[in-house]
């Protein structure tokens, strides 16, 4: 079978540290959490930043520090969020493309999330969309329910994105598509033309049954804080670090290999 491609999220924009003392939120913490991540089989970084007072931020001055930082430890593929955090302006939220990563996320549409909104309207999408092309980056389309996946479709018949191309499946998100297992398969089966890629990221709970089964479909997988911040029920993870080496585990036993970055970087068509 292929190669898989781990993607680790080592922070996001909503866990704190009176959630779990473990995550990372310094430069410095979350650079060698991918190294951790790294040394397990992790070949993407999935970057989101924090300010000094551990809030979200898309500063690309924090966001060039945090690349330079996983770039002297690792070979990895660094992607950079354009989420943010509910409640960022689009403007805001773009700024570390500008840093010219080799990845940038593009979500493809709105979606209830928790108590808020995670409002991406369609002028936002193409200003995202036209920005990432701009700065030769690579995107990864953000799948939070089934119409953004035909979203991306139009986005590529307007050129304002290369089709194939890889796509992340996040599932498990309140007010987004559930994690059942049989809506994983609906969303490959509703991919844009021969050659497209995917991930899946299974939010808490979902993210080791979702993350097996994207191993046995032959997709690729990402884990990290960001999504899920226990080991096992009511256990906390200690380190992204052990949720990347169960994962590889898991994809050895079944006959996948994992990909280094460089192998990654030849599936998802990324300069070499």
């Amino acid at each position: 079978m292929d190669p898989i491609i781990i993607t680790v999220a080592p922070v996001g924009a909503e866990v704190r540290r009176g959630d779990t003392p473990y995550i990372p939120l310094t430069p410095e913490e979350i650079a060698e959490e991918c190294r951790r991540a790294w040394n397990e089989g992790a070949s993407i970084a999935h970057i989101h930043a924090r300010d000094r007072d551990g809030n979200p931020t898309q500063d690309p001055s924090v966001y060039r520090e945090i690349i330079d930082l996983v770039k002297a430890k690792t070979d990895m593929i660094i992607q950079v969020s354009t989420g943010g955090a509910v409640g960022m302006t689009a403007k805001e939220r773009v700024g570390p493309v500008s840093l010219r990563p080799e990845m940038a996320t593009l979500t493809c549409g709105t979606v209830n999330f928790g108590d808020g909104i995670f409002t991406n309207p369609l002028g936002d999408i193409e200003l995202f969309a036209r920005a990432i092309r701009e700065n030769g980056v690579v995107p990864e389309f953000e799948i939070f329910d089934a119409g953004m996946i035909e979203n991306a479709t139009k986005l590529g018949l307007r050129k304002l994105v290369d089709l194939p191309g890889h796509f992340n499946f996040v599932m498990g998100v309140p007010g987004g598509i559930s994690g059942d297992p049989r809506n994983l398969t609906h969303l490959i089966s509703l991919l844009p033309q021969d050659g497209s890629t995917w991930t899946v990221a299974g939010i808490g709970r979902h993210q080791l049954q979702l993350g097996a089964l994207g191993v046995v479909l032959g997709g690729n997988v990402r884990v990290g804080f960001e999504d899920n911040i226990y080991y096992s029920r009511g256990v906390l993870a200690k380190s992204n670090a052990e949720l990347v080496a169960r994962i590889a585990r898991i994809a050895t036993e079944l006959g996948r290999p994992v990909a280094k970055p460089g192998e990654a970087r030849k599936v998802l068509r990324l300069k070499i």
